[in-house]
């Protein structure tokens, strides 16, 4: 494995040739995605322009964060399950699964004649060690908060059981979180560092922060995948020059597209613009152990100052819906039907009273890394605050490092999420105290004692008011601002073809490169 090559797509050489393009737009109506065709074609290289991609990326699979490292995940490995069009997780490393009575235990029958890039046939043992990668003490893995509940593994035959703490009634689609890549190991270790997978594509280069090569893999084990001859993955943070790298045909396929130009770029003859309802949010997170977050009023008071319906309206441009301080959205099974929280200036100055203050002044920051329009929202939301007397002073934050200098670094500021296809997933990884990615540092004993609880419940009507109080909690006490489900929005040339679009992350659920084809 190299750095990129000369043949590569230089990131000078994409944003150069790229400029032409945005003269091109017009003022005709959006549509959005069209009917495609049906049969897959192979042949081609897929140039992908994606609008993450940091100097700190990796290849290590516990710190995967951002579009441009999960879809290289997505690229080159497979999973225990696939999560399809419709929602349903189906077997890929793992041919099928089975649990206990009381879910405590699962068996995962694994694969049989799949193989790694190397030539290495993959084994229950590869499983094992590439879960317990993810367990072990002083691991950094953000997976880690979801492998935790794991308290012994062991090979039966052609078998993976799992023995649980307690029961997990969604222990599969936990396994299938895209931290978990099936990699080849050695005396039970993995190694990330070597780039080899077993997914629909090799890798051939990598470069953090500017660009990814793959070649298709032949002896992939889905023969009616992979449809590419090669994958490029150039990383383009800024808006406009994505747009008009697709616009001058120098790739192919963008995501993030910018929401202020979609409904014109839609309207180019050779491009299509998908806007794709899911699982998407965006956040402000607040780090409750800091001050004056720790406030519990302080938080609510930031919650009801927040414009939300202006948000989805002027940022997202209708792409999307309200949110409402918690993330489990209505596609999600148990999501909570809570009342609403509306922008509300006096009830915002009422908790600040509550908390002891007149007025409140905070900085929050934000940048166009954490989400397309994110200074703009950070900007309506400051000038709405201060009608209930909160100043927020918006900074805006370099793209580059954001995730590392930033996020999680300071007091307040701009984020987003993909979304997690479980309550118990999407709550274990980002809300419960352990978790690596609680950015907001926050713990409720009941909300830790009613996550895991639902975990276990088999009844559907108790799960459902587990769940419910569980959502309830966080939104109320919570050190999240929510104002907004995002609607995964890409752009496409109409040469590409694909069939249904899956909705449980972005970008086709993160599996284009092995399910698209050119027509």
């Amino acid at each position: 494995m190299t750095l990129l090559t000369d043949r590569s797509l230089s990131r000078r050489r994409f944003l150069g040739s790229a400029a032409a393009g945005t003269a091109a737009l017009s003022m005709t109506p959006f549509f959005g995605a069209r009917a495609q065709a049906a049969t897959p074609k192979k042949g081609g290289t897929l140039r992908y322009g994606v609008g993450h991609g940091s100097t700190a990326d990796t290849l290590n699979p516990g710190i995967f964060d951002n579009n441009f490292t999960i879809a290289t995940d997505y690229t080159m490995h497979n999973h225990i399950g696939e999560v399809t069009a419709d929602g349903e997780l189906v077997g890929e490393i793992a041919e099928s699964w089975e649990a206990s009575p009381d879910v405590k235990q699962w068996v995962f029958k694994i694969r049989q004649g799949v193989e790694f890039h190397n030539g290495k046939p993959v084994t229950p043992q590869d499983v094992i060690a590439s879960i317990d990668y993810h367990r072990r003490e002083g691991s950094a893995s953000v997976g880690g908060a979801l492998v935790e509940q794991i308290v012994n593994m062991r090979v039966d035959g052609q078998n993976v059981v799992i023995d649980l703490e307690a029961g997990n009634a969604d222990f599969p689609y936990i396994m299938s979180n895209f931290h978990f890549p099936i990699l080849p190991s050695e005396d039970g270790e993995i190694d990330w560092k070597n780039g080899i997978g077993c997914g629909p594509y090799k890798l051939d280069s990598w470069q953090p922060g500017v660009g990814a090569e793959f070649s298709r893999f032949d002896n992939y084990w889905k023969t009616d995948r992979a449809h590419f001859d090669s994958i490029q993955l150039v990383a383009v943070i800024d808006a406009a020059a994505r747009n008009a790298a697709l616009m001058s045909g120098t790739v192919d396929l963008i995501d993030r597209v910018d929401l202020k130009t979609a409904a014109r770029m839609d309207s180019v003859p050779n491009i299509d613009v998908l806007s794709i309802p899911g699982l998407q949010h965006y956040t402000f997170p607040m780090l409750t152990d800091q001050g004056p977050f720790d406030d519990a009023n302080v938080r609510l008071a930031l919650k009801y100052a927040c414009p939300r319906q202006e948000m989805v309206d002027k940022i997202l441009f209708g792409h999307g819906s309200v949110g409402n301080d918690q993330p489990i959205a209505g596609p999600v099974p148990y999501s909570a039907d809570l009342e609403q929280r509306a922008y509300d200036p006096d009830k915002a100055r009422f908790h600040l009273k509550q908390a002891g203050l007149r007025s409140l002044d905070v900085a929050l920051h934000s940048s166009e890394a954490a989400f397309g329009g994110a200074v703009d929202a950070a900007s309506l939301y400051a000038e709405r605050a201060r009608d209930a007397g909160i100043n927020i002073d918006v900074v805006r934050e370099p793209n580059d490092g954001y995730w590392t200098d930033v996020w999680m670094k300071k007091p307040w500021c701009a984020c987003y999420w993909s979304g997690r296809p479980t309550v118990d997933d999407q709550l274990s990884i980002g809300y419960m105290p352990n978790a690596a990615w609680n950015d907001t540092n926050w713990t409720n004993e009941r909300f830790v004692t009613l996550v895991r609880e639902g975990r276990a419940e088999l009844d559907p009507t108790k799960r459902a008011e587990v769940y419910f109080e569980a959502q309830q909690i966080l939104s109320d006490d919570g050190g999240v601002v929510i104002p907004m489900f995002a609607n995964y929005v890409f752009a496409k040339s109409k040469k590409l073809a694909h069939g249904d679009i899956a909705k449980n992350t972005d970008m086709d659920g993160q599996k284009f490169a092995e399910r698209w084809w050119f027509a």
